[in-house]
């Protein structure tokens, strides 16, 4: 009998492992692929404190910041180096899919990462330093119209990406000949951008409302048009440019992507994370706060998510002329 009972109890103990192996990250890191400031750095940054706060980790998120090619550096380091990383989650948003649409990251598409989810839909703005001479957007456009090279638009996201589509979009709507004239120039993050139109050799910033709040709030930077339906809840001070006569909105979702190879133990666990985050006041506040419309999609749903996106994306760019 003491034979028997013994057996069962090894048995049991070799039959169901995953319980008392339940996956936790031991250095959970999230990479921000742009320098700080920019929208990237603040998805990793908001993740990170919530899930302390929240106690979903057990340690904290380290938040690394790798910048270059608009996103494509940090997309490549996770496929060629990080594939079965578990304790990896990867900031995305309109700009990782954008690129993706247009090739533009060398060997990679969007089928070499996994995602993880999308947690919000944040709306483009169009700002000017506090001291420009630009008055509002009609100026702005005005001046564009007459000549597209004499303003130059500054965002966080490489040529081609989805804050330069934003003024192209907005062009277009303005009826600009060709869009392809307007000067655009990148930078590692909207952090950067706004400092080279701070400091006076640009004119104006593309980018989100979250990049800009904390400028707008110190008296630095002035926003001539939100590109939203409507005006923003909560911040309805902004006018949109569809109420300026331009028929253009620019929204851009945010979320987080993981190795593709990553365990299905590790997944679950990153999702149901995630997704706890997501249903808290605290983060429902800070999307408030911030500017940023529900957008929420996990597992399945997310995966199905970005390929629209990307087809979406991939359409506008053959429409306007930047790939064929």
């Amino acid at each position: 009998m003491k034979r028997f009972i013994g057996a069962l109890v090894i048995a049991a103990a070799v039959s169901t492992p995953a319980l008392a192996q339940e996956f936790k990250p031991t250095n959970p890191e999230c990479i921000a692929p742009a320098s700080p400031g920019g929208g990237w750095d603040f998805i990793c940054r908001t993740v990170s404190k919530l899930f302390n706060d929240l106690k979903l980790a057990d340690s904290s998120i380290q938040v690394t910041n790798m910048t270059g090619g608009g996103g494509g550096v940090a997309y490549a380091h996770v496929v060629a180096k990080r594939n079965e990383d578990d304790n990896l989650i990867v900031a995305a948003s309109n700009g990782t899919t954008t690129r993706l649409a247009q090739d533009a990251y060398p060997g990679n598409n969007e089928n070499d990462v996994r995602w993880l989810a999308s947690f919000g839909a944040e709306y483009g703005v169009i700002a000017v330093a506090a001291d420009s001479e630009i008055d509002d957007l009609k100026e702005l456009v005005t001046m564009v119209k007459a000549d597209p090279r004499s303003v130059a638009f500054a965002g966080g996201s490489a040529v081609g990406g989805y804050d330069h589509l934003k003024v192209l979009k907005l062009a277009k709507a303005a009826g600009v000949g060709d869009v392809r004239q307007i000067k655009y120039v990148a930078f590692s993050g909207g952090g950067e951008a706004m400092a080279q139109v701070l400091g006076g050799s640009i004119q104006a910033f593309t980018g989100d409302f979250s990049e800009v709040r904390g400028f707008v709030e110190a008296g630095d930077i002035r926003i001539v048009a939100v590109l939203s339906p409507k005006r923003l809840e909560g911040f309805d001070q902004f006018p949109t440019a569809i109420e300026q006569g331009y028929a253009v909105t620019g929204p851009n979702w945010r979320g987080l992507y993981v190795p593709k190879g990553m365990s299905e133990e590790a997944y679950t666990y990153w999702s149901d994370a995630v997704q706890k985050m997501v249903a808290s006041p605290e983060w429902q506040k800070i999307r408030s706060d911030a500017g940023i419309e529900p957008l929420d999609y996990f597992g399945e749903d997310v995966a199905a998510f970005v390929e629209g996106n990307v087809s979406e994306i991939r359409a506008l760019s053959k429409e306007i002329g930047l790939i064929k």
